[in-house]
């Protein structure tokens, strides 16, 4: 999108109508494909870990099955990205990557491979990432040949939209889709509404394969609040101060996450199988000793963290300090080796684990357990991503009427973190370069 262009003139034009009325007819068809993909995911991961065991005669999940399963991940999702084009979609280490340029038609087998392998197989990785570039692949495959004539910056509009549509289709919501990437993207000013408003009306009419229209009924409001949860306490000045911990806290273990799978995308760059293969296995390791030594679920360690978040909430208090740290550090660090190798996205397991490592401090005197994940969420969320805006939003997504209730503190925890995140970048960096006496003397006499 040229930025430069005139907003007003771009408005009034026949190709923005045009781009209106496909922005219409693309909300459905990417928000079902979008819905079918959670839906496989979700369905390989009942299939793999509940029915299969089951079937072969066990009682229930033995805790070491994830370790084989994990590591058939590996070696798949490893040959995914080093035979297929796009190389299974961008390496989520390097963020929520929108608007970097569209996902083509030729490279959207590698990428729907490598998400469904790597999620389906319980991966600890979101599905975000591979639903936006999905949803923005799906929208450019949409205008067929007539994408190789078009500028560049139309096609990139077009691919926005599909990814509007097919995010939405996750949160549940166009709007917090909308923040989500917008804020991402980094467009402001009045080009603002010129890239919004097709995304946001290619969501709504996506939304209505929800919620229904008219007589025709849709497949059920999607939301990731969580239900049945304690009500928030008022914010107080303990809980403040609270925040400046947590938001610490969370600026140092997500750095540390991050950092550690920026070096492992450095080496699974060169030797993409063996990495991928190592790292499943490390991941099926993580996964048997939490299980081992807690008595817990696999799954706190599998998965994205998504669907275990509501459990994770309404039971806090079947969880001890030590099984909490425990759940962060196994989850953590099998997320930071996935984020260096694997493909999907950075936002679902960082809410977990910034919510278990609240509800590990509210052990401590004058913090409430809500609370404590409330604000964990938002730190660890905005040291992963640097979305403050969006940092603050998914706790009030995620907590309801509650979480509107703990936005002050939740708004301190992620302010704190991400100004301690940009001391931490920092560091290292070279200083910028001074002017030696002899050079600003000659600029003065060429002055």
């Amino acid at each position: 999108m040229d930025t430069t262009a005139d907003p007003a003139a771009l408005l009034r034009s026949r190709s923005y109508l045009r781009l209106l009325v496909l922005a219409t007819a693309l909300g459905l068809p990417i928000s079902a494909a979008a819905y079918g993909f959670l839906a496989l995911v979700h369905l390989m991961q009942e299939w793999i870990y509940q029915d299969l065991p089951r079937g072969l005669g066990y009682d229930s999940t033995p805790t070491w099955w994830a370790l084989p399963i994990l590591t058939v991940a590996g070696v798949l999702v490893g040959l995914v990205i080093r035979y297929l084009p796009g190389r299974g979609g961008h390496v989520p280490a390097d963020g929520l990557k929108v608007g970097g340029g569209a996902t083509t038609p030729r490279e959207l087998p590698g990428v729907f491979l490598a998400a469904l392998a790597g999620l389906g197989l319980g991966v600890v990785l979101g599905p975000e990432a591979p639903l936006i570039a999905l949803g923005g692949g799906l929208a450019v495959l949409a205008l067929g040949r007539s994408a190789r004539d078009r500028p560049t910056q139309v096609v990139g509009l077009v691919a926005a939209v599909g990814s509007f549509a097919a995010l939405a289709t996750l949160l549940g919501s166009p709007i917090v889709g909308a923040f989500l990437l917008m804020e991402a993207v980094g467009i402001g000013g009045p080009m603002l509404g010129i890239v919004l408003v097709p995304g946001l009306l290619a969501s709504g009419i996506g939304s209505l394969i929800f919620i229904g229209l008219g007589k025709w009924s849709g497949l059920g409001t999607l939301s990731l609040a969580v239900p049945d949860l304690p009500a928030a306490s008022s914010p107080d000045l303990a809980q403040l101060g609270w925040a400046v911990v947590i938001g610490v806290a969370g600026a140092v273990v997500g750095t540390g996450i991050h950092r550690l799978g920026r070096s492992v995308a450095r080496v699974a760059a060169h030797r993409t199988i063996v990495v991928t293969t190592l790292v499943g296995i490390a991941m099926g390791v993580l996964v048997f000793g939490y299980a081992e030594v807690t008595g817990k679920p696999p799954e706190d360690v599998l998965f994205s963290g998504q669907d275990g978040l509501g459990p994770l909430l309404t039971n806090a208090g079947a969880y001890s300090v030590g099984t909490l740290v425990m759940l962060v550090a196994c989850k953590g660090l099998a997320y930071a080796l996935a984020l260096g190798s694997f493909r999907g996205g950075p936002v679902f397991p960082g809410i977990l684990i910034g919510a278990a490592g609240g509800l590990a401090l509210s052990h401590l005197p004058g913090l409430p357990a809500l609370a404590g994940a409330a604000m964990g969420i938002g730190a660890l969320t905005v040291t992963m991503l640097r979305l403050p805006l969006t940092s603050v939003l998914l706790p009030g997504l995620l907590f309801g009427a509650d979480g509107i209730v703990l936005t002050p503190v939740v708004i301190a925890a992620v302010v704190v973190a991400y100004v301690v995140v940009a001391r931490f970048d920092a560091v290292g960096q070279p200083p910028a370069r001074s002017a030696s006496v002899g050079e600003s003397r000659a600029a003065r006499q060429a002055g």
